[in-house]
């Protein structure tokens, strides 16, 4: 079997990002590859055109190009070329693409589609109660009507986008992101950094990080010695317009407050183990995700998190057994749950145990790679 991926970003050091999509995608690819399975990348919205090699997966860079009119008509005609001819000179019996912005509206391929649901901007803008753009949300729409099946990480965000879109829900078919979990060992999770908070993620609204400024400054007030970590990319506001969603984050923050946070930006991906391991607690108040990477991969190493309650959520911890489920707007609630593992450490390493248990049960890769392959042939046969 040969399957290939549509996608903006993959973790690669001649790409030009990466986030959570890239991650769950080389995840699922890598251990494809393992298992027999040739793999081939498409990453389009790219600086140039090239090829390469890695973990046995071969990487088609699409340069990104404008037009003098209809630049997303004419460089989606591109792109469908060009997978066209790979699928045929390669032999790709099944594509996968993202629902992001519908990048396969007014594609056609000669093999079967799937979209998994990494999270389309109309899901998004559901969760966090704004208005979406007209023309994405028929983009969107067209990408998912020209699908052969659908793939969702939880239930949840699969449920949301079948409402949103009106979708046949008996097709939807819930996967989860996987993890290599032998890539994610915690050998000493009794030492790290006390009092320390760590958040991992785009500085972005829906992330909920201007919530985590008003938990840091309660949190201060009663625990002096805490400190709060931040690694990821800035973002601009969409609500007000700002450039900068950090520079918002700095103007809630006390003057006790802001002291005690290091924000180190964007880090490269072997480090963040490391500020994971070292991390007293780490937390994602978010308001939107469909996953959400960085919560499995805490758990995987041991840590206890202190997650949204939002629909997926529910899904990855149990409440008060493998970490805790707390809404982003329950600032007071997400103090004592912070404090109380602050004060703890039996219900700390009690905690990031069964947080590891959670993750070999419900989250490893080597389970989840052969639902996929199970999956993918049951819709190349159909």
């Amino acid at each position: 079997m040969h399957i290939g991926y549509i996608t903006p970003e993959y973790p690669h050091p001649e790409v030009s990002h990466a986030a959570g999509i890239a991650t769950s995608i080389k995840n699922l690819a890598t251990s494809l590859v393992k298992k027999g399975v040739k793999v081939t990348v498409f990453v389009y919205h790219q600086s140039k055109d090239s090829i390469v090699e890695a973990d046995g997966v071969t990487i088609h860079l699409i340069k990104k190009q404008a037009f003098k009119f209809l630049t997303w008509y004419h460089y989606r005609t591109l792109v469908n070329r060009y997978v066209n001819t790979i699928v045929e000179q390669e032999q790709i019996h099944l594509l996968e693409a993202p629902d992001w912005t519908g990048i396969t509206a007014f594609m056609r391929f000669k093999v079967p589609l799937v979209i998994r649901f990494h999270g389309s901007d109309a899901y998004f803008c559901k969760l966090e109660n704004r208005k979406q753009k007209f023309k994405n949300f028929v983009f969107e729409k067209l990408a998912l009507k020209n699908a052969k099946a659908y793939i969702t990480p939880t239930t949840y965000a699969g449920e949301e986008t079948a409402k949103i879109f009106g979708l046949n829900r008996n097709i939807i078919k819930t996967i989860h992101y996987g993890l290599e979990l032998d890539r994610f060992v915690n050998a000493h999770p009794e030492q790290f950094q006390p009092k320390t908070l760590l958040y991992i993620g785009t500085i972005i609204r829906k992330k909920g990080v201007l919530e985590l400024a008003d938990v840091f400054n309660k949190l201060v007030e009663k625990e002096p010695d805490a400190q709060l970590i931040l690694i990821g990319g800035d973002s601009g506001d969409i609500k007000t317009g700002k450039a900068s969603t950090y520079a918002l984050m700095q103007s809630l923050f006390s003057e006790t407050a802001k002291a005690k946070v290091n924000y180190l930006g964007k880090i490269p991906y072997s480090e963040v183990q490391e500020h994971i391991k070292n991390a007293h607690v780490c937390t994602f108040p978010s308001f939107a995700e469909t996953l959400g990477m960085v919560t499995i991969e805490s758990m995987a190493l041991q840590k206890p998190v202190v997650n949204t309650s939002i629909g997926w959520a529910q899904e990855l911890i149990d409440d008060g057994v493998n970490g805790y489920l707390v809404h982003p707007t329950e600032t007071d609630t997400y103090v004592s749950t912070i404090l109380k593992l602050f004060n703890d450490q039996e219900l700390c390493l009690q905690i990031g145990k069964a947080a590891r248990v959670k993750t070999e049960l419900t989250f490893d890769i080597e389970t989840l790679v052969q639902q996929n392959i199970d999956y993918y042939m049951s819709v190349i046969n159909s």
